[in-house]
């Protein structure tokens, strides 16, 4: 609740809370709002959203979560991660996405292999970040974020705010 008014407005958002409090529509209803609002259709590989989870099943969780929304807004959602074909993965991207859902290295694989273009994110999440830090991602986390334009709204969500997360929010929001 706290979150999401600041999240609405296009603001960046630093947000700290416990597994299970709502963290996925916290940030993912404004996510969907202000790309729906927006109007303008990705162009294949040029995803207008972009969330960033350590695992591929959080990954999958919070694309079961955000699909029924974005359907319902005429979105289109994907989520990339390892352990899956890549070659559907690459496929589904090709087609066109508005907001992909990646684990970083798939998604530096896929920036790798010429498939996904970070140019046009509007909006970056990077869902527990607390998470990534401890599977030692934060070198993939920067480099995927650095690859997104300055201008976009940037959300940092995790169970914990120490010190490596301070990194993040520092460089970022």
């Amino acid at each position: 609740a706290r979150a999401m008014p600041s999240a609405l407005a296009g603001r960046d958002v630093l947000a700290g809370a416990a597994t299970g409090s709502g963290k996925t529509l916290a940030f993912g209803l404004p996510m969907l709002a202000s790309i729906a609002a927006n109007g303008a259709r990705p162009g294949p590989g040029l995803p207008r959203g972009l969330v960033l989870a350590p695992t591929r099943e959080l990954a999958r969780q919070i694309a079961a979560a955000l699909e029924p929304v974005a359907t319902g807004l005429g979105l289109r959602v994907a989520a990339v991660y390892g352990g899956a074909k890549i070659g559907r993965q690459i496929d589904r991207f090709r087609s066109g996405v508005d907001i992909v859902i990646a684990t970083p290295g798939r998604l530096i694989d896929l920036m790798e292999r010429g498939v996904a273009g970070l140019d046009g994110v509007t909006v970056a999440v990077i869902d527990e970040a607390d998470h990534m830090a401890d599977m030692g991602f934060l070198p993939d986390v920067t480099r995927i974020i650095d690859a997104t334009p300055t201008g976009r709204q940037c959300m940092l969500f995790s169970a914990t705010l120490d010190r490596r997360v301070q990194g993040l929010t520092t460089r970022y929001l």
